[in-house]
């Protein structure tokens, strides 16, 4: 079994500080861990296909917006939490790469939208049942049981982090 770095940590912590609680580095540190190791796991299937980090959020994002599988770039900047400079360079490598088109939404060239060539459509569909089964296999490890419950926390502590602010 793995050594567990984060409860060495608190150890020594404890051992150190023991006026000090350092027991919300155990689920802290280990999520912050977790989060290390996904990416790492995740990444390789991307970048196989040419993906750079995050540019398959933007194909999900149109794709399971369903038919005709577009959106403004400030929709998406909005819905994947990250900047419109962010949305603005994974569109240009999309659209070289032959995934994504940019069209006038108004005519004049003012509003642009974003949709999905049919290559990205196909792209999209290959990679997300790929990307199902490798996230499938990350938590293998635990029962349905565990894992029914680790979502409900997660979304749990989610929801207290995005209210508190």
């Amino acid at each position: 079994m793995a050594e567990d770095v984060v409860a060495g940590i608190v150890e020594q912590w404890a051992r150190e500080r023991p006026d000090l609680d350092a027991g919300p580095m155990l689920i802290v540190g280990r999520l912050q861990r977790l989060a290390h190791l996904v990416d790492g796991r995740l990444r390789p299937l991307f970048a196989a296909a040419d993906l750079a980090n995050g540019d398959f959020d933007v194909l999900a994002a149109l794709r399971r917006g369903g038919e005709p599988f577009h959106a403004r770039p400030t929709d998406l900047s909005r819905s994947l939490l990250v900047t419109t400079g962010a949305i603005t360079k994974r569109l240009d490598r999309l659209q070289a790469l032959g995934l994504v088109e940019r069209d006038s939404a108004d005519g004049d060239g003012r509003g642009k939208t974003v949709r999905l060539t049919p290559h990205g459509v196909a792209t999209t569909d290959r990679l997300i049942a790929v990307h199902l089964a490798n996230e499938g296999r990350l938590v293998s490890g635990l029962t349905a049981e565990e894992r029914d419950r680790l979502q409900e926390l997660l979304g749990r502590l989610a929801e207290s982090l995005e209210r508190d602010g």
